[in-house]
């Protein structure tokens, strides 16, 4: 169980979920602690490239960009020019629609 896991599967649910991550890897999009709203994804055709999503990446649970995306494969990565990885649509949870203090 990861920091997201309980977010997760209020998502999988069709819940949209308000958190507060820490860390600092998406600074100058979202900073450590600032409330984020993040609604389920239903069709991956409607996200784009600097989407904020919650996802997986390679088992690690991430609030991130999705930084290219080719055909049904999406590029995830922070906000600092760190790469985590290509990922499917099944790993990716939610997309964030607000971010505030």
């Amino acid at each position: 169980m990861g920091w997201a896991s309980r977010y997760i599967e209020r998502l999988k649910q069709g819940e949209t979920v308000v958190f507060r991550p820490r860390g600092g890897s998406m600074t100058g999009r979202i900073e450590s602690g600032q409330q984020c709203t993040v609604e389920p994804v239903a069709d991956h055709a409607m996200l784009h490239v600097d989407d904020i999503v919650l996802c997986k990446v390679h088992g690690a649970e991430y609030l991130h960009l999705i930084k290219a995306i080719q055909g049904q494969r999406f590029q995830i990565g922070n906000n600092k020019g760190y790469i985590n990885g290509w990922i499917g649509p099944n790993s990716i949870f939610g997309r964030c629609v607000k971010v505030e203090p």
